[in-house]
């Protein structure tokens, strides 16, 4: 029998993304799978604290594997800001706001350099472990492109000429920093005895 994963996420898009990425390892569940609804209230200082907090709320509450994640930007001319606040950095989850205040903070500013940053806690009987993932790049002076979520419209990668917004889903995948946290997760599984 297949081992359960909860995700602690209810958005549909993330819970499939991550079961294709684990290959078969895992049948992944999501909060809404499991009928919990409660708000889980990020308050910690770090992605680190976040995604614990996540993870820890779903194994408490059902004794499954638990797989919390805290996603951001860190800008290294912004004293490493967004961050954890990443969503709601001028207003909760209006990312063109967010990114409009980003932009205004870096007016003149020439050290565009910045990273996306992923934290995965796995959460078991035997206590948390942390995956992280991360891609670096340079923050552009507009948007550019309509695919992706977030930051993406102002964040090129580097080695890359576009932003993550013009690249098609199935190219950011292969380079993002949440593929990379979950291939070090897989890998983790995979060596598991």
């Amino acid at each position: 029998m297949t081992e359960e994963l909860l995700v602690a996420t209810h958005n549909l898009h993330k819970k499939e993304e991550i079961q294709q990425i684990l290959e078969g390892e895992f049948l992944v569940k999501s909060l809404t799978d499991y009928a919990l609804h409660d708000e889980i209230v990020e308050d910690g200082l770090t992605f680190h604290e976040n995604a614990f907090i996540k993870a820890q709320y779903c194994y408490s509450k059902t004794g499954v594997a638990s797989l919390g994640d805290d996603s951001g930007l860190v800008v290294e001319a912004l004293d490493g800001r967004p961050g954890i606040y990443s969503a709601r950095y001028a207003s909760d989850h209006d990312f063109a706001q967010n990114i409009a205040k980003v932009l205004d903070e870096l007016e003149g500013e020439s050290n565009r350099k910045a990273y996306f940053v992923t934290v995965l806690c796995y959460m078991t009987a035997d206590g948390p472990q942390y995956f992280e993932g991360r891609v670096y790049g340079n923050i552009l002076t507009e948007n550019k492109g309509t695919q992706g979520f977030g930051y993406d419209p102002v964040f090129v990668p580097d080695g890359h000429e576009v932003t993550f917004a013009e690249m098609p889903a199935s190219e950011k995948n292969k380079i993002s920093h949440r593929k990379k946290a979950l291939d070090l997760f897989l890998d983790h599984l995979k060596n598991r005895v």
